[in-house]
């Protein structure tokens, strides 16, 4: 399953540092001047879950593979993007291939980084972008009506459509985003289907000094208070702290963690976070040969989900045979669990659950 997070943000606010550190690469050009990644940088980044390493003891596995995020580091957005100015319109049309979004807010003050609007405002800083994205909606809107118009006239049925697509216009004109609007309208049916940018579930990631990691300052509490409204997720980090902490060893970066008080970095918050907010859940698998994490949408029936893993056991499916994760741990083996009662025979109806640790029967 291929479903990408899009980093964006102003220029300088610490996106390419923080990609980096999250690909534990130096795949993006981190430079202090604007517009230094061009292309967008894709990385593949594994989702921090500690039920494998338990998995992998119980069964004596011989590796792990987790479940993996798709990150893209698009390059800073400006004033006027959405008329070209920058490379405006080459980096809108890479944030309408991601499937979420992920806003980087610079929260910290640094005579030596440039800010393209001379301080860090947060509340500016996510108006320019959000208006930015909104403007490049609504001339995705204007071109598209015509084309509406044209359906109508040819199949009358298609008018509500039309209304539809009006009244999204309408929202947007007045400063709502389209993912804003009812999940269930015909207005955000019309704006995933022509893939509009402010459709798209995004979250906020305030970039913080080393030192308001413990004791966040106002730019942070901005953020975390648009969020809120938004009813959007905001992760809290230091692009700093997490580029150092993604140049050491596991045992030391762990006891660097350790000494500033926090169990995880906030680089592992962030896998987590675009996760969820790419409607991502996971299923588990266990044997001597591996332990696994398999990622699908929320939602997906079991069939479908045996199909992650190979079409054929979709095709031949039987049932899925499924243990509640806490009762394997407790238990110690799917025997037990199987002896207990506990183990659970699941038919093509049955809804996967995050967590279900399965084994798929099927035809061959």
């Amino acid at each position: 399953m291929s479903l990408s997070c899009g980093i964006v943000g102003l220029p300088n606010v610490g996106k390419s540092t923080i990609f980096n550190a999250l690909t534990r690469s130096a795949a993006a050009a981190a430079a202090n001047y604007p517009f230094c990644t061009i292309d967008p940088n894709v990385g593949i980044v594994p989702v921090p879950d500690q039920r494998l390493d338990v998995l992998a003891k119980l069964f004596h596995s011989q590796k792990i593979v987790p479940a993996t995020t798709e990150f893209i580091d698009i390059a800073g957005l400006v004033r006027g993007a959405s008329k070209g100015e920058g490379l405006g319109n080459a980096f809108l049309s890479h944030i309408r291939n991601c499937d979420a979004i992920a806003m980087v807010v610079r929260c910290f003050d640094d005579g030596d980084v440039i800010h393209v609007e001379g301080t860090p405002d947060p509340a500016r800083d996510v108006e320019i972008i959000a208006l930015e994205m909104a403007l490049a909606d609504l001339g995705t809107l204007e071109r598209h009506l015509p084309k509406l118009e044209r359906m109508v006239r040819a199949d009358a049925k298609l008018g509500s459509r039309l209304e539809a697509a009006k009244r999204l216009q309408q929202a947007l004109e007045e400063g709502r985003p389209a993912r804003s609007l009812d999940a269930a309208s015909s207005e955000r049916e019309v704006a995933q289907e022509i893939g509009l940018l402010t459709a798209k579930p995004l979250m906020y990631v305030a970039n913080v000094d080393e030192g308001q990691l413990a004791q966040p300052g106002p730019m942070a509490d901005a953020v975390r208070e648009i969020a809120r409204r938004e009813h959007s997720q905001m992760v809290l980090l230091s692009g700093k702290i997490e580029a150092e902490l993604a140049g050491l060893p596991p045992e030391e970066a762990q006891a660097f963690l350790d000494e500033l008080g926090a169990h995880e970095s906030g680089l592992d918050r962030m896998a987590v976070a675009a996760y969820d907010l790419l409607g991502l859940t996971t299923f588990l698998t266990a044997g001597e040969k591996e332990t696994r994490a398999w990622p699908i949408r929320k939602g997906t029936k079991a069939p479908q989900a045996a199909g992650v893993i190979h079409s054929d056991i979709e095709r031949g499916f039987i049932r899925a045979e499924i243990a509640a994760y806490d009762d394997l741990v407790r238990l110690g083996s799917l025997e037990a669990v199987r002896s207990a009662g506990l183990l659970r025979s699941e038919g093509k109806d049955y809804v996967m659950q995050e967590g279900d640790v399965v084994t798929f029967r099927f035809n061959v």
